[in-house]
C-alpha cells in the first residue's frame, strides 16, 4: 500500500481546519501544514493533527507557499487540499480503496472537485483537479495566483470527489491585487495568467477591463482548449451586461471553433434568439444543448445545470411562447429529471394546470 503526504497552506482558517483534518485522519500517513501569517488559533488547531507546522513569509505567491508545503513531504504521494475543503464520507471510502491499489507506476491522480451548489446542496459546478503526484517527481507549482500543478507523467482520473465548503468569504480583491502588482512592476502575464485575471476582473463587475483580457487571453492563441471554451462563454456574459448582443453573439459561434459544442455555449445561444423573439431558432439550440452528452473524463469546467435542466426547461418556455402545451409540458417534465424540486418546474405545473 502506498503512502501519503498531505501538504496544506493556510492563514486565518480556525474555523474550517478542523473539520477539514478529521476528514483525512484515516487516510493520510502525514500532515504538513504550512502557516503563512495566522492571526487566530490556526497553528494551534494544527498542532492538535501533526508536529510539522511551518511558517513561511507570505510573498503574494500561491506557488511558492506550496512548493514550500511540497518540499517538507517524505511519503510516495502528495495530496493537496485547501483548509475550507472536505471529503464526504463516500469519498473517503473510494479514497481508501485508491490507496490499497494504486501503484508507483501512477504518477499523477485526478479527482473531482466540487464546487458550486444550489439550494438544495446539489452539485452545479466541478472540474478535475490534480491531487495526487508521486513525491519523487518533484513536481513544482506555477503561477502566483490560481495557481496549477505541472504534472509529468503518467495520470489517471478517478470518481472521487473532493468538495469545497466554504464558510466565509474569500478576501476581498486579494487576487486582483496580486495580479495588478505584477503588471505595475512590469511583469507579464501568462496566457493562463491573462484567463484567470479576466475572470477576477469579470467576477468582481470590472467588466470593460474583464472585455480587454479575455481578448488578451483568446489573442494569445496559447490558451489550453478548455479555457479558450470557458474564455468565450465568460467573454459573452460580459457582452451581454454591456448590452453589445452582437459581440456576445460573435463570440458564443467562436467558440465553435475549438472543439465540438458545450451545452453552456449551446444555452447561451438559444437565450440570444429567445431574447429576440425568435423562439424557432431559440428552440434549435436549446434541443442541441439537451441532446449533447455530458462530459465524463474532461478536465474543464462542468457547469451541470447546462447539461439537462436549462435547455430543458427553458425549451417549455419557448414552446409555450409558440402555443404548443403538450410540448411545454413534455419539456417542463424533462427538467423535472433533473431538478423536481426546482421552484420553475413548479411554478409551470402550477400554470398548467390552471390554463386547461
Amino acid at each position: 500500500m502506498v503512502t501519503i503526504s498531505l501538504c496544506m497552506i493556510v492563514k486565518n482558517e480556525e474555523d474550517v481546519l478542523g473539520r477539514c483534518l478529521d476528514c483525512v485522519s484515516d487516510i493520510v500517513d502525514e500532515i504538513i501544514i504550512v502557516d503563512t501569517g495566522s492571526t487566530d488559533n490556526t497553528k494551534e488547531i494544527a498542532q492538535k493533527y501533526t508536529d510539522k507546522v511551518f511558517d513561511f513569509k507570505w510573498i503574494n505567491d500561491f506557488s511558492a507557499a506550496r512548493n514550500f508545503s511540497f518540499s517538507k513531504a517524505t511519503m510516495d504521494y502528495t495530496l493537496w487540499l485547501d483548509a475550507d475543503d472536505i471529503i464526504l464520507e463516500e469519498d473517503i471510502e473510494k479514497f481508501k480503496s485508491l490507496k490499497q491499489s494504486l501503484t508507483l507506476d501512477v504518477d499523477n491522480v485526478m479527482m473531482m472537485y466540487n464546487v458550486g451548489f444550489d439550494g438544495n446542496g446539489k452539485v452545479t459546478l466541478s472540474y478535475f483537479r490534480e491531487r495526487l503526484s508521486k513525491r519523487i517527481n518533484n513536481c513544482q507549482w506555477m503561477e502566483p495566483v490560481h495557481e496549477c500543478l505541472i504534472m509529468i507523467g503518467n495520470s489517471i482520473n478517478t470518481d472521487i470527489c473532493i468538495t469545497h465548503r466554504k464558510e466565509h468569504a474569500a478576501v476581498a480583491g486579494r487576487n486582483i491585487s496580486i495580479y495588478k502588482a505584477l503588471l505595475s512592476d512590469g511583469k507579464s502575464l501568462s496566457p493562463r495568467g491573462l484567463f484567470y485575471y479576466a475572470r477576477e476582473l469579470h467576477q468582481n463587475n470590472f467588466i470593460d477591463e474583464a472585455i480587454i483580457y479575455f481578448n488578451k487571453f483568446l489573442d494569445t492563441e496559447k490558451g489550453w482548449l478548455e479555457d479558450n471554451i470557458s474564455s468565450c462563454f465568460d467573454l459573452s456574459k460580459c457582452y451581454a451586461i454591456k448590452g453589445d448582443k452582437k459581440s456576445m453573439l460573435k463570440i458564443l459561434l467562436k467558440s465553435l471553433e475549438y472543439d465540438t459544442p458545450r451545452a453552456e455555449i449551446c444555452c447561451n445561444i438559444g437565450t440570444y434568439y429567445f431574447e429576440a423573439l425568435d423562439y424557432n431558432r431559440a428552440i434549435f439550440w436549446y434541443k442541441l444543448a439537451s441532446d449533447l452528452i455530458k462530459p465524463v473524463n474532461s478536465w474543464g469546467f462542468i457547469s451541470h445545470d447546462f447539461w439537462g435542466y436549462i435547455p430543458n426547461i427553458q425549451l417549455s418556455v419557448c414552446y409555450d411562447r409558440l402555443g404548443d402545451r403538450e410540448s411545454s409540458i413534455k419539456y417542463n417534465n424533462k427538467a423535472a429529471e433533473y431538478k423536481p424540486d426546482s421552484p420553475a418546474v413548479i411554478a409551470n405545473r402550477v400554470y398548467f394546470e390552471g390554463t386547461k
